[in-house]
């Protein structure tokens, strides 16, 4: 089982369309069981999947343990993909009820998700550096960046990288891509953004834009992913590349950690 955060420093980076999308490829396309979570109290990947996060239970509950994680996770409308939804209670979650007063409770989540069977488990951060993005960074494997190519976004991007840096000193980590977002195969400043983000995570950016497409907003008025609303579109053809590319990069990195661990 992987589990990988999904982080930006900051909104819009689509970073939940992201998270929803390449769920959904690997679920739909793969064939492998995945869980996505909503750690993120904006819950845009909830109502991105059809549901009302106003209606069901969140990771807060089990956190603070009035709930089992088996009684928050929802079947999603593609076969073999699950959801934990997300609601308003997470944003204060650290400072109530017995996380308030646990010194290591940003390591619960970690311990939560570990004896659960998916092939894979992603899971939405807010976008900002946080008491829950740690947690998710804790719990995680690995993290994908998401990136826009402006100014703001790439300043973030060196503070994204020593928040992870810290993490990885106490907890395994690995950076698994930055994948860039509202891509514009002609802009005219493409080049020097592809710069800033080598310089900050080498060998890091993926192959694969996600170029815009009005047709992910549309997909979530629908709650469903732009597999089942528009599935000839360039963002199901873009988000199908980046699963793609992702997954090898996974295969890459776990060959690797086979071979350290026997070498």
């Amino acid at each position: 089982m992987e589990i990988i955060a999904i982080s930006s420093f900051k909104g819009g980076t689509a970073k939940t369309s992201t998270t929803l999308h390449l769920g959904s490829a690997i679920a739909k396309f793969r064939n492998k069981s995945v869980l996505l979570i909503d750690f993120d109290a904006q819950a845009n990947l909830t109502t991105g999947l059809g549901f009302d996060p106003d209606e069901y239970d969140s990771m807060a509950q089990v956190l603070q343990g009035t709930k089992s994680i088996e009684e928050v996770i929802l079947s999603t409308c593609i076969p073999k993909l699950d959801l934990i939804p997300a609601d308003t209670w997470l944003e204060r979650v650290e400072v109530t009820g017995e996380l308030a007063s646990d010194r290591y409770s940003h390591e619960r989540l970690k311990h939560i998700l570990t004896p659960l069977k998916y092939d894979y488990i992603i899971i939405d951060t807010p976008p900002s550096l946080c008491w829950l993005t740690e947690s998710a960074l804790i719990a995680a494997h690995y993290t994908l960046v998401c990136a826009t190519p402006e100014f703001y976004s790439v300043k973030g991007l060196e503070r994204l990288s020593q928040f992870i840096e810290n993490i990885g000193l106490r907890h395994p980590l690995d950076v698994l891509g930055v994948l860039l977002s509202f891509w514009n195969t002609r802009g005219k400043s493409n080049d020097a953004f592809l710069e800033v983000v080598e310089k900050t995570f080498p060998g890091k950016a993926l192959e694969t834009k996600i170029r815009r497409d009005i047709t992910i907003s549309e997909a979530s008025i629908y709650g469903k992913p732009v597999f089942e609303t528009a599935p000839t579109s360039r963002a199901a053809e873009d988000y199908t590349a980046a699963a793609k590319e992702l997954l090898k990069r996974l295969s890459k990195a776990a060959l690797h950690h086979k071979e350290s661990s026997h070498g």
